[in-house]
């Protein structure tokens, strides 16, 4: 079949199914509904289809797209039908998914999965997680359809296997021979950056020359116009003092800790104040520790926003804390709206997005120290805004899109 100039097969429309784990505030979901409003402009059908079909993006599917929310059964069913997908993979399966220590929930949406790809049967199905790519070729199978499977790989899945408790560790270790045994099936690969993408090649074994590396669709065209808008927070407003900005789920990956203990530091040099926007598990944990600081006063977590960068287009510096990412998109869409940046040099996207410090400070891990006299130089000599959105250019919703095309026409390409 002939590629058109975009990838795409040329005079026909493609099915796309673009595959989520819920519809909840987070960059996958944030950054797979820009990719699918961009897809459903350039004329492709789209369905976004969801395990569990709700949270804060709900209300907000991008025009042109349609939400296919799949039924629930229960875990033992989603544990047999893994089985019925792949009865050789039982030594594989055994802990993670029989078990089951890791992969769970994900299997009761499993045999729902299977009847929507034999009933509606699109092109190629995208997914926006490790554990939903599982499901999807495994559904796949079920369903005996020749539907494409793209899996995009977001985030370090060396991290996510075995950084944190034991129990965790424990529990991960098993999960590595299923993804090398299972993931071979897919039709291609996206990562959302090649720190991932090496990382996805060396642990999963995929050859590196079958994976690509796409930026995640984060620079849409109505950021800036999102960046303008009214701003109910009195501490963005003019002639106060600066504001210190974090947008991330109040989780232990984006170590908002450190940042808290690095503003500490900031805080007793010079008035300054410290903006989190998210919600997680950590908040009680992350107040009382404000508290222990003695910064509390100066703290606030608003809790999830929908308008982030009316925050970013105001604050004074934008700090990206990580332990490890995949592609921080809140970093470039800071830098869209010419918001200072100052970024841990964590595994993987923010030493490629900043140039290795061209575009903003790298600070180790975990280091508060080094991170309270990065905000400050910022603070000190902020850099030029327009150096900041061109560097963002690069990774705009149109370039995003046109690869991600590209792609999906030669899979649809092959025989």
């Amino acid at each position: 079949m002939p590629v058109g100039e975009a990838g795409s097969p040329r005079g026909r429309e493609m099915h796309i199914a673009l595959f989520l784990r819920s519809l909840g505030g987070g960059g996958v979901q944030r950054s797979m509904l820009s990719l699918a409003g961009a897809l459903a402009m350039r004329g492709h059908r789209i369905e976004v289809v969801a395990c569990r079909a709700e949270g804060p993006f709900r209300d907000r599917l991008p025009p042109g797209t349609e939400l296919v929310a799949l039924r629930e059964g229960a875990t033992l069913r989603g544990r047999l039908a893994a089985l019925r997908a792949d009865p050789g993979g039982a030594p594989q399966m055994l802990l993670p998914v029989l078990a089951p220590l890791v992969v769970s929930w994900q299997l009761r949406y499993l045999p729902d999965l299977a009847r929507y790809l034999e009933r509606r049967r699109p092109d190629v199905i995208v997914t926006g997680g490790t554990y939903l790519a599982l499901v999807a070729l495994w559904a796949r199978r079920l369903a005996g359809v020749g539907t494409a499977v793209l899996v995009t790989e977001r985030g370090n899945l060396a991290h996510h296997l075995f950084y944190g408790s034991k129990r965790r560790k424990w529990r991960y270790r098993f999960v590595l021979p299923l993804l090398r045994r299972t993931l071979p099936w897919a039709d291609g690969f996206v990562s959302v950056s090649d720190g991932v993408a090496d990382n996805l090649s060396a642990l999963a074994g995929i050859p590196r020359s079958r994976i690509t590396t796409i930026y995640n669709p984060v620079v849409t065209p109505e950021l800036a116009t999102l960046a303008q808008a009214p701003v109910g927070h009195p501490w963005l407003a003019p002639g106060g003092p600066p504001v210190v900005l974090a947008v991330g789920r109040l989780v232990d990956q984006k170590d908002f800790p450190t940042l808290l203990r690095a503003f500490a530091r900031v805080r007793a040099e010079r008035e300054a104040r410290l903006i989190i926007l998210g919600e997680g598990k950590r908040r009680d944990s992350l107040a009382s520790l404000a508290q222990a600081l003695g910064i509390a006063a100066s703290v606030a977590m608003p809790g999830f926003v929908e308008n982030p960068f009316a925050f970013m287009a105001r604050a004074a510096v934008f700090v990206l804390s990580s332990a490890y990412e995949g592609l921080p998109g809140v970093l470039i869409q800071a830098m869209a709206c010419g918001c200072p940046v100052v970024s841990t040099a964590c595994p993987d996207g923010p030493a490629e997005v900043l140039l290795g410090g061209a575009h903003g400070p790298l600070v180790p891990v975990g280091d508060a120290g080094a991170m309270a006299s990065a905000i400050m130089q910022v603070l000190d000599a902020p850099p030029d805004p327009g150096s900041l959105r061109k560097r963002a250019d690069d990774f705009s919703s149109d370039r995003s899109t046109d690869a991600y095309l590209r792609v999906l026409g030669d899979l649809l390409a092959r025989p």
